[in-house]
């Protein structure tokens, strides 16, 4: 009321004076279900039945390999340390009334969002559930299968369940890197008012937390499922399944983890990238207002985005990452054990669990490492939060080397070829460079203390069109480095594994695809810290536009400019190691399409020739998809975009007195606007990339049937994989750097180069963020996604195509 009353005569004092409200954007109190259940539970009880749950746990474990126990040990204590990092986080403080008003704001639409999303997706996932069930039902089977005596029902109810599982952990590590992200973002705003290493110390944490919880649920959730399978199928034991084929069990896992992070990504990635750009075309180059001002109507919608565009769907992007590699991992070393008649092969298959167990503890020292310092004024030296970070990746590198190598004497010695795991030591080895190389290279595009972003900052001097220009042929240039990497990382690993020792009953050697495989592993050994400097960006991001929104003082919004510009650049060399993950991956993936393929067809199924016309088609097709996909996602955040623009331009003509803060924008309208619009939007491109690949394996097997070609619908399939990896990954490398390029461009102005705020100069770098924003947020993490999402759905569909 007596807001008001000061409205009314005019009267309004400085902002901190003066109390700002902000709407609650939901109607009720959201918690997960099963949270709610857990809660209503007495909390004896809670803990009786958590004790059982994990006495089953490690007894199912125990009866399979103590190398599942070992597992299961380092996942729960890891768990047990997130849970440390989380109250360590929340007992900072939330700082005054008016961040803490701003925050729930935030949080309250981005959970809102995430229950409709996730909702929507559920849906979409029981539906593909049902579908699978079907073809499973009426498939052939294998002859693994059949003298295993696992028949056509027991199969499909096992990758149905699979395929849920994978769904729903995959939700779980969005929800999870939502939830953290809401509740320290502010808790980083309150400790930038105290010092910057604090508020580093504070969302590194809160990352870490996220990273540990996500990595740790895609280790333990796909051992529990082994394990499981392992005694109930009663595996090795006289008339069943044989150890080295239970890993192809695990494939509809991978596919539901897959078929959730595309949604998130594309959902969230629409949602953020959509606010962002409404909100700075009208704020930043129409009302010459600075970034996240209270006074835009789309600030609330853009703060909310990064929590569900970057850390729920990052989230799940990087669990769906781990779990795809583990799976095809366990496949190719389970392949290669049988091919060498090795007695126990138990070690192969479970080599990449142990990786990821010791990723946990080797990434927990990493963030445990990054301290804060005993001068905690504002006025102390600033230091470089990045060198800090580095820092603490280069300790989690270190120890990466030496756990790995340990790893492979441990899990991969054998009599018949005694060097082979120094020869797999070495290929994790060149995982562990390719990783670090990548990282490099995309922080050497991306950061503005290098000069391709001065480079580009340069340009934007001579106006928008040159600034476009040079980001263009930035992000294209920026492809050619890492591709060098990924191609001399696969011919070494390969040919590493080749000359291992390791030969089957021919004298062939056998070696060389798990010798990539082990390469994506060591690639992939300090995924847990590499997330947590992906979630500190969101992080900082948000504590920058609470800092903003509620008017603290400019040494304050140093602070978390300085995290936000480093937040960008780690949040860009996260995607670039995703995608190289992902290259790798794909490619493991590829070789168990063939392998099952082979499997079915009763035949060998070792190459794909593309002198074919059927298959170069379905490697056109596949390229095709890429690109189509990666328009339909920029054209979806467009259009989103245009709606938010106009909600805020009415709302400036409406209300002029917003501009003077006599009134209040209506954020929660945007809020709404994105929201609905991003969920409508992500269902084309999402259904676009389930369905070509099945449409265009069935219609190419009815014409292989007609023709005499039995195998030609797994031929296509297999070029349209092939084409749409390398043709995606180039895509992402370009979408991803140019738009981290284009961002820092602009936050290189804002320091105060070439003009600095306001200037024509940075009115052109605006532009080029503009069009960068839905590159690097919305289509570039989203085909990460979809490279893998191709890989695990041929090889979930395979016997479709014979």
């Amino acid at each position: 009321m007596m807001m008001d009353d000061d409205v009314e005569g005019g009267n309004l004092g400085p902002y901190q004076e003066r109390p700002r409200t902000f709407p609650n954007m939901r109607s009720k109190s959201y918690t997960p279900f099963i949270v709610r259940v857990l809660m209503g539970i007495n909390v004896r009880v809670l803990f009786i039945l958590l004790l059982l749950g994990l006495g089953g746990v490690f007894y199912i474990g125990a009866s399979t390999s103590p190398i599942i126990v070992f597992v299961f040990t380092i996942c729960i204590i890891s768990f047990l340390l997130s849970i440390y990092l989380t109250k360590w986080v929340l007992s900072k403080d939330e700082g005054p009334p008016e961040m803490v008003q701003i925050s729930d704001a935030i949080r309250d639409g981005a959970e809102g969002f995430f229950r409709t999303q996730y909702g929507t997706i559920s849906k979409m996932a029981m539906l593909l559930a049902l579908v699978i069930l079907c073809i499973y039902l009426f498939r052939t089977t294998t002859p693994q299968q059949e003298s295993s005596g696992l028949g056509r029902s027991t199969s499909a109810y096992i990758t149905v369940a699979a395929f849920l599982l994978g769904a729903l952990c995959s939700g779980m590590a969005g929800y999870v890197g939502m939830w953290v992200s809401v509740r320290a973002n502010v808790r980083v705003s309150s400790a930038a008012r105290r010092s910057a290493r604090e508020a580093l110390q504070v969302a590194v944490r809160a990352g870490g937390f996220s990273a540990i919880v996500v990595v740790g649920m895609a280790v333990i959730g796909i051992a529990i499922l082994y394990a499981a399978f392992y005694v109930w199928l009663g595996v090795d034991s006289p008339g069943s399944m044989k150890v080295t084929d239970l890993p192809l069990l695990l494939v509809g896992y991978g596919f539901g983890a897959s078929f959730v992070a595309l949604f998130a990504q594309l959902g969230g990635g629409i949602y953020t990238k959509a606010a962002d750009v409404g909100a700075d075309l009208v704020g930043k180059v129409e009302q010459g207002i600075p970034e996240d001002d209270p006074r835009n109507p789309a600030v609330i919608a853009d703060l909310v985005g990064d929590n569900v565009g970057d850390c729920a769907a990052r989230g799940a992007d990087l669990f769906e990452s781990i779990a795809a590699e583990i799976i095809s991992a366990m496949i190719l070393g389970g392949t290669m054990a049988q091919r060498c008649k090795i007695e126990d092969p138990s070690g192969f298959i479970l080599f990449p669990l142990v990786i990821h167990s010791f990723d946990l503890v080797i990434s927990s020292i990493g963030i445990l490492s990054i301290r804060s310092t005993r001068d905690s004024s504002v006025n102390s030296p600033r230091e470089d939060p990045m060198a800090i970070l580095q820092k603490g990746y280069s300790v989690t590198i270190v120890l990466a080397v030496i756990t790995f190598g340990a790893s492979t004497r441990w899990m991969l010695y054998t009599e018949q070829a005694p060097s082979a795991w120094f020869n797999f030591a070495l290929c994790g080895l060149v995982g562990i460079i390719t990783a670090y190389d990548f990282v490099w290279i995309t922080k050497y595009y991306t950061d503005y203390k290098h000069e391709p972003v001065r480079t580009l900052a340069l340009a934007s001097s001579t106006g928008h069109g040159t600034n476009i220009i040079a980001g263009v042929s930035l992000g294209l240039e920026s492809t050619a480095l890492p591709v060098l990497v990924i191609s001399i990382s696969i011919v070494s690993a390969f040919w590493l594994g080749h000359t291992s020792g390791l030969v089957d009953e021919a004298g062939k050697p056998t070696g060389g695809l798990f010798g990539t495989a082990v390469a994506t592993m060591g690639m992939l050994s300090t995924a847990a810290y590499v997330l947590t400097m992906d979630m500190f960006g969101p992080i900082a991001d948000n504590a920058g536009g609470i800092v903003e929104m509620s008017q603290q003082p400019e040494s304050v919004r140093e602070i978390t400019d300085l995290l936000d510009a480093v937040g960008n650049t780690t949040k860009a060399t996260t995607k670039g190691f995703a995608i190289g993950s992902a290259a790798l991956a794909s490619f493991l993936l590829f070789s168990a399409y063939m392998d099952e393929v082979a499997a079915f067809a009763h035949e060998p199924f070792n190459q794909v020739d593309i002198a074919v016309p059927e298959v170069f088609v379905g490697g056109l097709l596949g390229s095709m998809l890429i690109f189509l996909f990666s328009a339909w996602a920029c054209s979806a955040v467009g259009r989103t975009a245009q709606e938010v623009v106009n909600e805020v331009r009415r709302q400036f003509i409406e209300r002029p007195g917003i501009m003077d803060y006599k009134e209040k924008p209506d954020y929660g309208r945007c809020v709404a606007i994105v929201a609905s619009a991003s969920l409508r939007e992500m269902i084309k491109p999402g259904a676009l990339a389930i369905v070509s690949p099945i449409v265009v394996g069935i219609l190419f097997r009815i014409l292989g049937y007609y023709t005499g070609h039995p195998l030609l619908g797994a031929k296509v399939v297999a070029s349209m994989l092939m084409f749409g990896t390398v043709s995606g990954i180039l895509m992402a490398l370009f979408l991803n750097t140019a738009g981290g390029a284009w961002d820092n461009a602009k936050k290189y102005i804002e320091t105060g180069a070439l003009g600095g705020k306001g200037s024509d100069c940075h009115k052109a770098a605006v532009t080029g963020d503009t069009v960068g924003d839905p590159f690097k947020d919305t289509a570039g993490p989203s085909l990460h996604v979809l490279i893998k999402m191709l890989a695990t759905i041929t090889l979930v569909m395979a016997p479709v195509f014979l």
